[in-house]
């Protein structure tokens, strides 16, 4: 066995041979550089874990050329430091490559992603790590996240976004706690983190006058996100569902939307009765009273799935704020869910036909009343629906009767 000191100087003068040779460094123990007949040269590391009688294990460095002597004896001596730890230094090398390929934060977020279910929660999971888990953690391997690394994600978060800081907690601590069941994570770096304050409810809904504005005004807006607002005001349904609505889940016959379950933020399927200001915002996007059979009810001019509230929000606002009327209060898109709320009970709707319209979980039915109870309140939300959308038909008519404005369709 040759042995000698493995520098650039004596692997270079290495000569190939008819079979496979070795130059072992008399300094450094297990340090060692192979030739091939064919004159391939690699950088190797050979070492025992568990005395004499273990048996002789080789791990490969690298080839010379993408390696130096020099850089291939400092790694020689860290692996050897790794054996006499009781490490393997293969085991320790699958590892770092998992950390950096599997483990890696953006690549094991993008699994959590694929493995949580409903749209809802999918989206909202989608949204809050790509703007800002992802950003902050990148690709930081889950393992080696630290408590203060976390705390860098809520930092370099708005401060009003109050809401956004808690939904991105409750989504990061669902994570590593997913990482835990599976082995990947021994523990969470945010055991002992405070949870977010909650965000204080808000009471904003608008008056009638204000939804007569914002339904006139939305005529104005993206061919997509003007219907989408209109349906938002009739139906009082999440933004996420009706912007996600599919031909295949209405039936014009019965009027009637069936959102499926995995569409919903509780997991439970809905069914919405269609009043007729809807069926006629619906006619519209179809072209006339027969609807298509399938396929997303709006997508943009590529056939992708819409997604630009923001904009059509501020396209929205833009266009009121031109109407030649009083300044609107700050409202959002979600304002209008509470807003046939709070006009279901001045139409005298009974609460739990409230909830049940809402797909509300909570109040009548929650708890042991909600196992109990199994009634649908089909016929009551359609009337409940219905009384809604003869209300804002009369809100748009004004006293004549004559003022409903069409939605046009236009082209974005």
């Amino acid at each position: 066995m040759a042995t000698g000191n493995i520098s650039k100087r004596t692997v270079d003068a290495l000569k190939p041979s008819t079979t496979v040779g070795f130059l072992w460094d008399d300094e450094v123990k297990g340090f060692g550089v192979k030739i091939t007949p064919a004159g391939a040269v690699t950088y190797v590391y050979q070492y025992r874990l568990g005395g004499r009688e273990a048996k002789t294990k080789r791990y490969t460095i690298g080839k010379h050329g993408s390696w130096t002597a020099t850089n291939a004896r400092v790694e020689a001596k860290r692996l050897g430091v790794l054996v006499s730890q009781g490490t393997d230094p293969v085991d320790d090398d699958k590892r770092r490559r998992r950390e950096s390929v599997e483990l890696s934060f953006k690549a094991y977020a993008a699994r959590f992603h694929a493995a949580c279910e409903g749209d809802g929660w999918r989206g909202l999971v989608e949204r809050s790590l790509r703007l800002h888990a992802v950003p902050a953690l990148g690709s930081k391997a889950l393992p080696a996240i630290t408590r203060a690394d976390v705390v860098a994600v809520f930092d370099a978060m708005p401060a009003e976004q109050q809401a956004g800081r808690r939904n991105t907690f409750a989504i990061l601590r669902r994570l590593f706690k997913w990482a835990i069941s599976r082995g990947d994570l021994e523990r969470s770096p945010m055991d002992g983190m405070e949870t977010p304050p909650p965000v204080r409810a808000r009471d904003r809904w608008l008056t009638d006058d204000e939804l007569r504005r914002v339904w006139n005004a939305a005529q104005s807006c993206h061919r997509c996100f003007g219907p989408i607002v209109r349906l938002l005001i009739l139906t009082g349904q999440r933004r996420e569902e009706v912007t996600g609505l599919t031909w295949q889940e209405l039936n014009r016959p019965a009027k009637l939307w069936r959102l499926p379950g995995p569409r919903t933020k509780n997991g439970e399927p809905h069914d919405v009765p269609l009043c007729e200001l809807a069926v006629a915002v619906l006619n519209e996007l179809a072209g006339g009273e027969k609807w298509p059979k399938r396929g997303a009810v709006f997508t943009t001019g590529k056939g992708g799935s819409f997604t630009a509230h923001s904009r059509g929000k501020d396209k929205l606002d833009a266009v009121l704020a031109k109407d030649g009327d009083e300044p609107l209060a700050p409202w959002r898109l979600h304002d209008l869910r509470r807003t046939l709320a709070t006009g279901l009970q001045r139409l005298g709707v009974r609460f739990e036909v409230t909830e049940a319209v809402l797909n509300h979980l909570s109040g009548s039915r929650s708890g042991v009343a909600g196992v109990y109870q199994r009634h649908e309140w089909t016929e009551e939300k359609r009337s409940a629906l219905d009384a809604w959308g003869e209300h804002i038909r009369k809100v748009l008519a004004g006293s004549d009767g004559t003022n409903v404005i069409p939605l046009a369709t236009r082209r974005a």
